[in-house]
């Protein structure tokens, strides 16, 4: 799975943060794609041979879907040729999109082909019909303007103030200190928090703190373990070590044995 290139039209800018797309054109291949908390939603368009699913729960998957925050790590199993693109949505777009509570996404997805109140067969025949990825991503573009269309973003939004603030402080730092800054109290903080995005502010940062030391992990070698686990917040090696194995099910040394293997 990787980021593809394309420019984010400006009245999706609110909503998408990337682009990711994947495809194997092996009939005979089984790809196992792991999936670990990263604290973004998404909408993914599939096609395969032999239909997606996900493991251990060995739920066959929607050929659209908008799924929520991962917690626990899972895997997506395709046999065969399969193509996908997913539209990676910033924390709060879930609830912007379905008005539902965010936190029974949670781990889960929503079929998007289930929806009621807009004509989803057509968005779907049109996700078919076509092969070109950048094709793909504006029809979802489209499906999600008709969404949103009743639920703006609200300006100012405290919430998405402190998501902003959280990644870009890389999940480091006390959500106490975030909240002074915000001139809110931290009952309403949370509870908007919550509401918006299905896991606590604490919940949110440690994922983003685990996302980017994965990052740097990926980039470094296992002898900087120490130096990984103090350069992104944890209080010391083993701290890291839990976070690591809480998000990914592994420990740090196992999951790099896995990736040079």
């Amino acid at each position: 799975m990787h980021k593809a290139d394309y420019i984010i039209p400006q009245n999706m800018e609110p909503y998408v943060n990337c682009i990711l797309v994947d495809e194997s054109e092996d009939s005979n291949s089984e790809t196992n794609l792991p999936i670990y908390a990263d604290g973004y939603p998404g909408i993914m368009f599939q096609q395969s041979e032999n239909g997606f699913f996900q493991l251990p729960k060995n739920k066959k998957l929607s050929q659209l879907f908008l799924f929520g925050q991962t917690i626990t790590p899972f895997t997506l199993n395709a046999k065969g040729k399969f193509n996908f693109v997913v539209v990676q949505l910033y924390p709060f777009a879930s609830k912007h999109l379905l008005d539902i509570d965010p936190k029974v996404l949670n781990d889960d997805c929503y079929d998007l082909l289930q929806l009621q109140h807009v004509d989803i067969l057509s968005y779907k025949r049109a996700l078919e019909n076509t092969s070109n990825i950048e094709e793909k991503v504006n029809i979802i573009y489209k499906l999600m303007a008709e969404l949103i269309q009743s639920n703006q973003i609200p300006e100012n939004d405290l919430v998405q103030k402190a998501i902003q603030l959280i990644i870009k402080n890389k999940g480091q730092g006390r959500i106490k200190e975030l909240i002074d800054q915000l001139y809110v109290t931290e009952r309403t903080f949370e509870r908007n928090f919550i509401s918006q995005v299905g896991l606590s502010p604490k919940q949110f940062a440690k994922i983003i703190q685990f996302q980017t030391s994965l990052h740097v992990l990926n980039e470094s070698n296992f002898e900087r373990l120490t130096e990984i686990s103090h350069d992104n917040g944890f209080s010391d090696q083993s701290h890291f070590i839990r976070t690591f194995k809480k998000y990914t099910g592994q420990t740090p040394s196992y999951y790099l044995q896995q990736m040079t293997s």
